[in-house]
């Protein structure tokens, strides 16, 4: 069951990232391990949906609404706030709620797009628990 769970997740999010406007890699802490294949989508002229699935242990997804995403003057840096839910799908399952705010420079010559990010997260199942030491650095192609 858990083998079926995580392939029909996994198939999901491979859908979703073969329409992603920008898809990377994210280093960093991130929900399952250090490395997570990144995307974003967007949903409007100011807010986007920013998808993470990393591999480890387990299977780390997150998935936030960055609902504020805004210029930092006309040289192409922006800054980013979200919240969404995130899952730990391995031995134990945790899933939780996590925030995001970041800055990323996206590059006026080049199709490239880099940013550094700050997740806090608050794990509801399994265990309660509150982490705050989760910093990433995003490098994406933008399409």
């Amino acid at each position: 069951m858990k083998k079926l769970i995580l392939s029909v997740m996994f198939m999901g999010l491979f859908s979703l990232t073969t329409s992603a406007q920008e898809i990377g890699i994210r280093f960093g802490d991130v929900t399952g391990g250090k490395v997570a294949i990144d995307a974003v989508f967007s949903a409007g002229k100011y807010s986007r949906l920013h998808a993470d699935v990393s591999f480890g242990d387990g299977v780390g997804v997150d998935l936030l609404w960055d609902f504020i995403y805004r210029p930092l003057g006309d040289d192409g840096l922006m800054w980013y706030l979200g919240v969404g839910p995130n899952a730990y799908l391995s031995d134990p399952f945790a899933l939780g709620v996590v925030g995001e705010i970041g800055l990323e420079y996206r590059f006026k010559k080049a199709p490239i797009v880099i940013g550094a990010d700050w997740r806090p997260n608050f794990i509801l199942v399994e265990t309660t628990d509150f982490v705050a030491d989760s910093f990433g650095l995003n490098v994406r192609y933008v399409f």
